[in-house]
């Protein structure tokens, strides 16, 4: 424990075991059994797993700038998920390797920071990086990365500054929000929930 006496890694505890539920969750789901939904109208399961694989990545990777594991592929993996509901249909296996993958690098940059650094800044998202993130998308997905480019072009809204310590927590709850989604539409069609103790 004294190589991470100065860690943010301990003020986090929980979170691991919350993952290992949800990975344990996902694992042995069907390709049929990811695509229920709680209702017409909320996402698959296989959605919000997609979407809080991207979340991470996104986060962590693009915007912290955290390359102690390669997230690149995740960064803008749920394009289509949020700006038109389309499900990327990945399989389990490949739905448990980005939540472990970037877990990996969660974990990482929560060992390598401390509490002193919970204070820094990251800057707004710009017009060209964005675009520049759009790039490094898959060709199939290059209609839903345009989709996000002229989505923010047309908001007109300058996103504030954030914190390292408010990233944080904005990626714990988002986990939690939609691991719940996951778990309640699990167990309404039947199927192990796991429990969170």
């Amino acid at each position: 424990m004294i190589e991470h006496q100065h860690s943010l890694l301990p003020f986090y505890a929980g979170w691991d075991r919350y993952q290992q539920r949800l990975v344990a969750a996902i694992t042995l789901l069907t390709e049929e059994q990811l695509a229920l939904r709680l209702t017409p109208q909320h996402w698959s399961i296989g959605m919000y797993v997609t979407h809080i694989v991207a979340s991470r990545a996104w986060w962590f990777h693009a915007r912290m700038g955290e390359k102690s594991v390669d997230l690149t592929s995740y960064e803008l993996w749920a394009l289509g998920v949020c700006e038109a509901g389309v499900d990327p249909c990945h399989s389990a296996a490949e739905l448990v390797a980005g939540l472990e993958k970037t877990w990996q690098g969660i974990k990482q940059t929560l060992i390598r920071l401390t509490p002193a650094d919970l204070e820094q800044v990251i800057p707004p998202l710009g017009d060209a990086e964005r675009v520049q993130h759009a790039e490094l998308v898959e060709p199939a997905l290059q209609p839903y990365a345009q989709m996000w480019i002229e989505a923010a072009r047309q908001a007109h809204i300058v996103r504030p500054s954030v914190s390292l310590q408010s990233v944080i927590w904005h990626v714990l709850e988002h986990d939690i929000h939609h691991g719940s989604e996951i778990f309640t539409t699990l167990g309404v069609h039947g199927l192990p929930v796991f429990e969170l103790d």
